[in-house]
């Protein structure tokens, strides 16, 4: 019961912080940039595509993409047991939620984190999905060292055993 509230949690705070900022950036930043730092600013983009500013002008290509993915997310979600993993599963599924949003409502998704070294402009719903990611292979990572190690325990195990057979 707890780590679905933290679950559901997680989920709503990314949708939430993605619309909170979106609606300022929508509000006060509408076709602007304001530089922060010489290497951040905020600007506002109409993307029609996807990362990096490929494929512009498919929305509904894209809004039907996404949502059947976020329907198989929300499906196997379960499937990641481990609290890493499925923290990552649940940050990807608000980021999700924040994009969709906006294909519905904008026929674009609202961009505007801006860093000069970067190629691309994003959005919180991005950093959550790519935070997400980055969860879900640290999770995978953790998994396949632990695998490994236990492995050589029971590699090790099996040659002492081994070694009192043949001692006996």
């Amino acid at each position: 019961m707890r780590t679905r509230f933290l679950h559901l949690a997680i989920v709503l705070s990314v949708f939430a912080a993605d619309r909170l900022t979106k609606a300022v950036v929508l509000k006060k930043l509408y076709l602007a940039k304001v530089e922060v730092f010489s290497f951040f600013s905020l600007r506002y983009v109409e993307n029609t595509g996807i990362a990096f500013g490929m494929f512009q002008d498919m929305n509904l290509f894209f809004f039907l993409t996404n949502t059947a993915l976020l329907v198989f997310l929300l499906a196997v979600r379960k499937k990641f047991p481990d609290p890493l993993s499925a923290a990552g599963i649940h940050f990807v599924i608000g980021g999700a939620l924040g994009n969709i949003y906006d294909r519905v409502v904008y026929r674009f998704v609202v961009d505007f984190v801006d860093f000069s070294f970067f190629p691309a402009v994003f959005n919180v719903a991005d950093a959550a999905i790519t935070t997400g990611a980055v969860l879900i292979g640290a999770s995978m990572v953790k998994e396949k060292v632990e695998s490994v190690r236990d492995n050589s325990k029971t590699s090790k195990t099996s040659e002492k055993v081994k070694r009192m057979d043949n001692g006996k």
